[in-house]
């Protein structure tokens, strides 16, 4: 980034935040705390009011905004191809606000702009891989579930565990302090507190129903970051499976979440797993068929030749 770009980029950050340190702009743009220095006195020399404040870094002074900047072809196409994900994957009410951003842009973008971007957004699609009745549930929760959040609401719903667990139900009725809403792959899970568990867990929208929100109100607590939390990693069995030449390719791009590893092997390719119980994959490599061997763990082999020899009774 050049210096020119890295000083409008500054005033759009103290724009959009309000303060900064020193320290904290010199690692968002990746150079030494000296040059945000040097960028603090340009901007002050060429009218910007930026306000330093020992101790607490730098802003602008109040009442002070950059006018609308022109976008890139690239910076176009982002933003249109963004607000084409929000469409799809959020509710209605972000999905018109989507579309309203689109309009937005398009309108003062020049001609040729707007033509070469049009031009390569043409390009991709983005097509959702689930059943549209099921997005359109998981959607009608995440408007629920993203009002919660912001008006500090505990929720309830009955929900469906994908494997059971020991001397547990199926399903169960959970009351949760919402959180935050996360979309995997397609897919959206809720970040909360469970009164049941009593700790931080994740739901997935897609096994809920008869979600309602309660009067009870929560607080969030001080030392909780959405954006720094990273849930622990519980999955302490592996898995190792050799699969043949013929169904690699598929499995690759699979993208399937318990895949650690796949090697070269000589028999095809060896793929290491990390799950928390072999239920959770035990469908999974079933669907492999005779392309895939499981070497181990042994546990793992014995229920695929429990399933086997199912299979050869009822066929």
């Amino acid at each position: 980034m050049n210096k020119t770009d890295r000083l409008l980029a500054i005033v759009l950050e103290l724009q959009r935040k309000g303060t900064f340190r020193a320290e904290d702009l010199a690692a968002t743009f990746e150079t030494s705390v000296r040059t945000i220095y040097r960028d603090m006195q340009a901007l002050s020399e060429a009218g910007v009011p930026i306000v330093g404040a020992p101790g607490q870094g730098y802003s602008l002074m109040e009442g002070y905004f950059l006018p609308p900047v022109s976008f890139s072809v690239e910076e176009a196409v982002a933003l249109l191809i963004g607000a084409d994900l929000v469409e799809q994957a959020f509710d209605q009410n972000f999905g018109n606000s989507a579309r309203a951003v689109q309009r937005k842009v398009e309108s003062i973008l020049s001609a040729d702009v707007g033509e070469q971007a049009s031009r390569i957004r043409s390009t991709f699609r983005l097509i959702s891989p689930r059943a549209n009745n099921l997005r359109e549930q998981e959607k009608a929760h995440a408007q629920l579930l993203h009002d919660a959040i912001i008006n500090k609401r505990k929720v309830r719903f009955r929900y469906r565990r994908g494997t059971p667990g020991k001397g547990d139900d199926r399903e169960t009725v959970r009351d949760v302090a919402p959180y935050g809403l996360v979309l995997v792959q397609s897919s959206w899970i809720l970040l909360a507190h469970c009164d049941l568990r009593q700790d931080i867990r994740r739901f997935r929208l897609s096994r809920m129903s008869g979600l309602i929100v309660l009067e009870d109100r929560f607080i969030l607590p001080d030392h909780f970051h959405f954006d720094d939390y990273k849930p622990p990693d519980d999955r302490s069995l592996e898995v190792q499976i050799v699969i043949s030449a013929a169904i690699a390719d598929r499995v690759k791009e699979s993208g399937y979440f318990f895949i650690e590893e796949i090697t070269e092997h000589l028999e095809g390719f060896l793929v290491r797993l990390r799950v928390r119980q072999i239920e959770e994959i035990l469908s999974w490599v079933l669907g492999l068929g005779a392309d895939a061997v499981v070497l181990t763990p042994e546990s793992l082999r014995s229920r695929m030749r429990e399933e086997a020899k199912k299979l050869f009774e009822r066929y």
